[in-house]
């Protein structure tokens, strides 16, 4: 049987652009991984990994142009969103060339003899070491940031793990002139082109995930395929860590105080952050907890108004909008639950954005409400109208793990006053990062960022943004009584390459 073609599609018109490549073969993946395989020896070298990494950066900017042209006539993401997103993209290549050259990731640690300890402890020298071929699964909302050259990407190859990508089918041909740049990257400091495969299809993503020579995977994307993938991982003769994305309700609690303090901005910028991307992001707000009573009602008004502003958008494929459209119907249709603003179909090709409400009761209960707790790709919230504290925390304790979660309080509960900690205390077990008076939207890359959460949030506690996402791709090897003329570099007492290190229990620099 001939294999299938891989096409890109323009989301505007639902139409086929152009064939792009054909989906791979058991044998093709097969091939693909083998070859990254062999790559490993060209990352051994940090100074060469680095280099790699910002030359990457370097051609994937003087291609900008190009890039975003192709990435916008396959996402319908535009070039403002686009062209932020991949300065992005290379600013993280660069984070971690910076991360490599000073070493500190490899966690070195040395221990010398102490026979007076008990008991007594030998020679122990410990640093980590890179799995192998990292399988990477790609996002469909961030053909840049979570695709080909993004952050799994870019960490793996950071950590020295050669990488696969299985592509999106939603840009197809962005993902193949990406991996173009980043080989013609590799090929500049003389490692193989070997150390970035590409594949397509479905079935090439299932034969990833089961090569023996896989060491780990990264994937970011739905509940039902992480999950699925995430099981094939486990299956495995030899299982193998699979740090997966999955999927975020990214609830936001409102407090009476802050409401009747700042309605009107909390509800715009509410609007903002849900319809941010036509709704396409991971961490956007998708049920917020309001106060009942006059201060919710002026929130709910300001979101009204503006949600009521936005233009319809077109989503990255007519699989989510039809999925989009289907969903938001079925949330409608349960009791008590209204539409100030409808969303749904904006056209044959677009979405309309807009916010359902329901009383919190129905969300402590449980029941067919529980729909509104899972999440729904696209420009919708869900705004629950609460009683007292008590309601509040009945739905707080019904959700499952998310990436985000969200407090906005009063300029009083801001300082310590009343119950902002206590909610704090109440949103810390439910997501990896917990935002006060702000919107969840844009995930900084940072030393200190953490993009993850309690499952299905994600299926591990790690990052898959920030400076320690490069932690996933290494595991910990120690060397006991091995003479110093065995020792890798990285362990030796004279420190050859300058490595940060703790040594017999103090930290060297």
């Amino acid at each position: 049987m001939a294999a299938a073609p891989v096409w890109s599609v323009d989301p505007r018109t639902g139409k086929q652009r152009e064939q792009v490549a054909v989906e791979a073969t058991a044998q093709e993946v097969d091939a693909t991984v083998t070859a990254a395989h062999a790559a490993r020896d060209a990352l051994a070298d940090r100074t060469v990994r680095a280099a790699f990494l910002r030359t990457a950066a370097d051609r994937l900017e003087a291609r900008r142009d190009q890039l975003v042209e192709v990435a916008d006539a396959e996402t319908a993401l535009g070039p403002v969103r686009l062209t932020g997103e991949l300065a992005r993209t290379c600013y993280q290549l660069r984070a971690f060339a910076g991360i490599v050259d000073e070493g500190a990731f490899l966690d070195v640690v040395i221990d010398h003899p102490d026979d007076t300890a008990t008991p007594p402890v030998p020679d122990l020298r410990r640093h980590k070491v890179p799995l192998g071929v990292v399988a990477v699964y790609s996002a469909s909302n961030f053909p840049f940031a979570f695709s080909v050259p993004g952050g799994d990407t870019a960490s793996a190859l950071a950590a020295g793990c050669p990488v696969v990508v299985k592509a999106h089918p939603d840009h197809p041909a962005l993902s193949e002139l990406v991996a173009k740049v980043l080989r013609d990257a590799a090929a500049e400091h003389g490692v193989p082109a070997g150390v970035l495969g590409l594949v397509h299809g479905f079935d090439a993503g299932l034969e990833l995930i089961r090569h023996p020579l896989v060491a780990a995977a990264g994937f970011t994307g739905s509940v039902r395929g992480g999950r699925a993938l995430f099981d094939e991982a486990a299956a495995r003769p030899v299982p193998i860590p699979f740090h997966g994305e999955l999927g975020s309700l990214n609830p936001v609690v409102v407090t009476e105080a802050a409401a009747a303090e700042r309605a009107e901005a909390i509800g715009t910028g509410l609007a903002g952050s849900m319809t941010l991307g036509v709704g396409q992001f991971c961490v956007k707000p998708g049920l917020v907890l309001v106060p009942s009573g006059a201060a919710g009602d002026g929130l709910v008004k300001s979101l009204t108004d503006a949600v009521s502003n936005t233009d319809p958008g077109v989503l990255l494929d007519h699989r989510m909008r039809d999925n989009f459209v289907r969903g938001v119907a079925e949330r409608g249709r349960l009791p008590e639950v209204e539409s100030p603003v409808t969303p749904g179909a904006g056209g044959e090709h677009t979405v309309s954005a807009g916010f359902l409400t329901v009383p919190a009761s129905r969300l402590a209960a449980g029941g067919e409400h529980d729909l509104l707790l899972e999440e729904c790709f696209g420009p919708v919230t869900v705004v629950a109208r609460y009683e007292d504290d008590a309601e509040v925390a009945a739905v707080l304790s019904r959700l499952p793990g998310n990436l985000t979660a969200t407090v906005q309080l009063s300029e009083a509960e801001a300082a310590g006053e009343g119950k902002g900690a206590r909610l704090l205390a109440e949103l810390t077990p439910l997501a990896g990062r917990v935002v006060v008076n702000g919107w969840p939207t844009g995930v900084a890359v940072a030393p200190a960022q953490h993009h993850g959460g309690p499952y299905p949030a994600t299926t591990s506690t790690s990052t898959s943004v920030g400076g320690t996402a490069i932690e996933r791709w290494l595991r910990p090897v120690v060397y006991q009584n091995a003479p110093e003329a065995l020792l890798p570099p990285e362990l030796r007492d004279d420190n050859p390459l300058g490595l940060p290190r703790r040594v017999d229990g103090r930290l060297e620099r």
